[in-house]
């Protein structure tokens, strides 16, 4: 949004001297140096903000006693939408603190946690986030602006959007499986040997609600996964016995009322590929499909299944069942309009494009070493990838794999059902100084920042664009 709506500027941000040019500047005293600038400049502040009230002055010049170097880097994020340079050689804990005074920390958080200010050719690792504990992280969640939620043990520890408020919750929970972020100040937990799905608010350190699945059997349920879309909240359960699972689906803006159930599955006999819960959910909102895979190691070797779920007829769209170099983690790309897996056998990564799936009994496509594929020694074991904007980040023990796509000209559909013509490139990501260690356990992106979690180390790596940032 520009900041002049008034007047016609002669050039970028020049008024011509016209008696209304004239009247439109505000004159400011803060601390005792002069600011001037415009009363349109001023309302993009928001009318609860004090340069909101600033802008309806009249008359005499108003004082504020304040910091005016403080005031200058926060009336030029107002003019541009930006920090200027010299922001950087304040402390980032003394801009929120003018920030919220002035009624303007949400146009902080979006000028510093803006996604489109991770650039994944150029992150590094910048920071490291210390927890509570001996205990490992298990899982981790992010918020759209940044903050970060890590269970660590029976505790959640929260870190703001600027990463410098650290906060430590306990839960009844021995350890948490699954956690995602419903909001910075709330989320929704689960175990797998622990009965309920609990919504728990961080700031006062309770439970808001626990829901469950009233299965067949009358056993406890236990969380497998967590997913989310704008309007519901999805969770994967299991029967205490572990002979029946199904997908629970919440409306999140009606007090979590349970909407409807999908893929409730039950184990028959000896049969127990017949019941795989799912481990991850993931929303397609390009699609509106539900996303819920799973997989089980069992005699055959590890088997799994691929499921897109449409919430409106609550049938299966999209089905992918993997039996050979099946995956160690999935992800899907609303961005790439593709599926990518880590084969738990080669340790390869594999894509199919959506107009692929189904439509050939095997439409992954390696995009490493196809060799690799039926040596069976579970090189990709303990693998990790996640999807995030036009890119793919695949954990390799220590190391992360960037895959990006090349772009080549448009796609064909080949005789075998397969979009050829996509080719990706892989690149090594950071400084060598910052790869290797011990294995990467979760992957996670909010706002500008990628956060790292590896085994037997009881902290959170932060990665970080070096162009930018606190």
């Amino acid at each position: 949004m520009p900041p002049f709506a008034g007047p016609k500027p002669h050039l970028d941000g020049f008024y011509q001297n016209s008696r209304d040019s004239i009247s439109n500047v505000i004159t400011i005293d803060v601390g005792g140096q002069i600011f001037q600038t415009t009363r349109q400049t001023l309302a993009l502040a928001g009318s609860k903000s004090l340069f909101s009230k600033l802008s309806n002055s009249q008359g005499t010049i108003p004082f504020i006693d304040r910091d005016p170097e403080l005031f200058s880097i926060l009336l030029s994020l107002l003019r541009t939408g930006n920090l200027p340079s010299k922001a950087k050689s304040f402390d980032v804990q003394d801009l929120i603190f003018e920030s919220r005074f002035y009624g303007i920390e949400n146009l902080l958080i979006n000028s510093q946690s803006n996604p489109s200010l991770f650039e994944a050719f150029n992150v590094d690792k910048s920071t490291i986030l210390p927890l509570s504990g001996r205990d490992s992280p298990s899982t981790i969640s992010t918020t759209q602006f940044g903050s970060v939620h890590v269970a660590n043990g029976c505790k959640i520890t929260s870190f703001d959007w600027s990463l410098q408020r650290k906060s430590t919750i306990l839960t009844q929970f021995t350890a948490i499986d699954s956690l995602l972020a419903l909001s910075p100040k709330t989320v929704a937990a689960g175990a797998t040997d622990f009965s309920g799905l609990q919504i728990i608010d961080l700031d006062k350190g309770i439970v808001k609600e626990t829901l469950n699945w009233e299965n067949v059997t009358r056993s406890s349920s236990t969380v497998q996964a967590i997913g989310s879309s704008p309007e519901y909240l999805f969770t994967s359960f299991e029967s205490g016995r572990r002979n029946s699972n199904c997908v629970m689906v919440y409306d999140i803006n009606d007090g979590f009322r349970p909407v409807t159930t999908i893929g409730h599955y039950e184990i028959f006999g000896a049969e127990l590929d017949s019941a795989i819960p799912a481990t991850k959910l993931q929303w397609i909102s390009s699609h509106n499909l539900l996303m819920a895979s799973g997989s089980h190691s069992g005699p055959a070797g590890v088997v799994g299944n691929i499921r897109f779920w449409d919430m409106r007829s609550g049938n299966v769209v999209w089905e992918v069942k993997e039996k050979v170099d099946c995956f160690s983690d999935v992800t899907a790309s609303d961005s790439l309009s593709a599926l990518f897996k880590v084969g738990v056998n080669s340790g390869e990564v594999f894509f199919t494009d959506f107009r692929s799936i189904g439509a050939a009994e095997n439409s992954w496509v390696c995009l490493g070493d196809a060799r690799k594929v039926i040596n069976g020694k579970k090189e990709g074991s303990g693998c990790k990838i996640e999807s995030h904007g036009n890119q793919v980040f695949c954990s390799k023990g220590g190391n992360i794999e960037l895959w990006s796509e090349v772009l080549t000209g448009s796609s064909i559909k080949g005789e075998n059902g397969r979009v050829e013509d996509r080719v990706f490139r892989k690149n090594s990501m950071g400084r060598a100084k910052d790869m290797g260690g011990s294995r990467i356990t979760n992957l996670a992106f909010g706002g500008n920042k990628m956060f790292v979690t590896r085994k037997d180390q009881q902290f959170v790596e932060v990665w970080q664009s070096s162009v930018w940032g606190f």
